[in-house]
């Protein structure tokens, strides 16, 4: 995951600085954070990070947990309006006074690089463009930097989620795999997952894939991320499994990468849209 976010990082660099010289303009994201949860506040320092390091502008508007959600849609309602930012994120979770599906509703859809306004959630669903979700992207990289061609390939995906166990569904299903989705009301799920060419977990259940549930040819994608015992893990045993298939993502240090990567990705598409009109 470093090391492909690394080289799309780079990509990206140079398309910022070859927009600023042709254009005189730099793509902006502008991040809005709510309150003091602590792996949020990780994220979104990343996150800035990342986008200044690739020469594009980084706002971050910080509120308190009790901000009202009033204030929230009003702050959105003028970032729309203001053509220098390309990409609006308000950072989740939000506390109980706020509305998750208002402030999504609220960012204007070619602004919301994260993917999760329902217009784009339907551009993705029907294969019509739209901007597609970091996380699930950011996995489709991962899968062809290993296995380029996907078709025909067999992919099993643990976690029904609408952030990415669905549109990591529709994404392989327009690269031509058969995609089965089970979760917690599936029957013989170890069964299902043994015969997968390509398995992304993204469940939230710390070391719930067993090396009995693997295959040698198989690709693995662990998008989970779980706290056990003051250490970080994902949905995937990791040190079981690791040498009885393809390809696996560790965590951290796997998807969390190439989630970034994608959101600077996707905001520099925004910018090029707005410049077409």
């Amino acid at each position: 995951g470093k090391k492909e976010a690394a080289l799309l990082r780079e990509e990206i660099k140079k398309e910022v600085l070859s927009l600023k010289e042709k254009y005189n303009k730099t793509p902006g994201l502008t991040v809005i954070l709510i309150g003091e949860f602590a792996p949020s506040q990780i994220y979104v320092k990343n996150k800035e990070k990342n986008s200044k390091e690739v020469g594009m502008n980084s706002n971050v508007i910080k509120y308190q947990s009790n901000v009202s959600e009033k204030e929230v849609l009003e702050k959105i309602k003028k970032l729309n309006q203001d053509d220098s930012v390309s990409g609006i994120l308000v950072q989740l979770p939000l506390p109980d006074q706020i509305n998750k599906e208002k402030i999504i509703n609220a960012i204007n859809i070619g602004k919301d690089v994260d993917g999760f306004h329902p217009y784009n959630v339907g551009c993705l669903s029907s294969n019509t463009g739209g901007v597609v979700p970091c996380t699930p992207l950011g996995c489709l990289y991962l899968i062809q930097s290993v296995e380029k061609h996907l078709r025909g390939l067999n992919a099993v995906i643990i976690g029904r989620s609408n952030l990415n166990g669905k549109p990591m569904a529709n994404l392989l299903l327009k690269e031509d795999c058969t995609v089965t989705i089970v979760h917690s009301k599936t029957k013989n799920i170890k069964e299902i997952c043994q015969g997968a060419d390509i398995l992304v977990a993204a469940v939230g259940v710390p070391n719930l894939v067993k090396k009995d549930w693997v295959n040698k040819n198989m690709i693995i994608i662990d998008v989970g991320i779980n706290k056990v015992n003051d250490k970080i893990v994902g949905d995937v045993a990791f040190d079981e499994v690791k040498q009885k298939v393809k390809a696996i993502t560790p965590v951290p240090g796997g998807v969390g990468p190439m989630t970034i990567a994608c959101l600077l990705k996707n905001t520099v598409e925004s910018f090029k849209r707005h410049l077409n009109g």
